[in-house]
């Protein structure tokens, strides 16, 4: 399953990110309960993966509850200033 990205996510309707959490929250519980039962599990990484997902698709969700809808907008390019030597 690849990285979820905050454009994707923010492209979801309501229904499809409580479909995700739910599943990404399924494959949590399987993988924490392979590692509380002593098992190996083939990508520890996953874990975290998988619980930065569900805080992304949360925050997002609450920001469209709340109105915070932020806009994908190119940040402006920055210009760099001379300083001034002071003696």
């Amino acid at each position: 399953m690849p990285f979820l990205r905050l454009k994707d996510i923010r492209g979801m309707s309501d229904e499809e990110r409580v479909k995700k959490v739910s599943e990404l929250r399924a494959e949590l519980a399987r993988l924490k309960t392979m590692v509380r039962a002593g098992g190996a599990v083939e990508n520890p990484a996953r874990i975290r993966e998988l619980r930065k997902a569900i805080a992304k698709v949360l925050t997002i969700e609450n920001e469209d509850k709340l109105g915070l809808r932020k806009k994908e907008e190119k940040p402006a390019k920055r210009t760099r200033r001379k300083e001034k030597k002071t003696k």
